[in-house]
């Protein structure tokens, strides 16, 4: 379920670049030759593409925001029971619901409006989407790593039998080729 959120967005990231970044400034630095940093510039999007994505963005706006109001308002009133002096059970219980369907319109918004600009995307631009949101997957997980505690990141290095930057030594232990691998209990 997260990436789905992450990937719808991304998508919605880029597309608010595309509708705030003017016509002209898309085609002067391609025609340049010059890297290509935006990666809404990467879709190389017609003036017809841009006109349908802001058609698409604007037809729902209002909905959207009503259900991120909803989303927050439910958010918040589940913190508010749940930091009363004795929330009842039951009522938890209400206000998750509540939550849950909150968050499942606002992830139902989210992917059609991502499924209905995709269907102006040409095959080729939906090849570079993926190839944009991939390379924003990565990148993400590599922040992740890099922002892990450090203790934890040896552990996991001494697991998979790699040598600890802090003194060294590789595993006291290591295991041979031929030697089976046990379950852990």
């Amino acid at each position: 379920m997260m990436n789905i959120k992450n990937t719808i967005s991304i998508l919605a990231t880029l597309l608010v670049l595309f509708v705030t970044t003017p016509v002209n400034a898309l085609g002067s630095e391609q025609q340049q030759g010059g890297p290509v940093d935006d990666p809404v510039r990467e879709l190389n999007l017609s003036p017809e593409q841009r006109e349908k994505i802001r058609a698409i963005r604007e037809q729902t706006r209002e909905e959207r925001a009503a259900i991120n109001q909803r989303l927050r308002a439910t958010n918040r009133a589940l913190e508010e029971l749940l930091d009363s002096e004795n929330p009842i059970e039951a009522a938890v219980e209400q206000r998750l619901r509540e939550v849950a369907e909150a968050q499942a319109a606002s992830m139902r918004i989210r992917v059609l409006t991502e499924f209905r600009i995709r269907r102006v995307l040409t095959p080729e631009q939906l090849t570079t989407l993926r190839t944009l949101r991939q390379n924003a997957r990565d990148a993400r997980r590599g922040r992740d790593w890099d922002n892990r505690d450090v203790e934890q990141r040896e552990g996991v290095e001494r697991q998979r039998g790699l040598r600890n930057q802090r003194n060294g030594l590789g595993p006291l232990f290591p295991r041979r080729a031929d030697s089976p691998v046990k379950p852990r209990p």
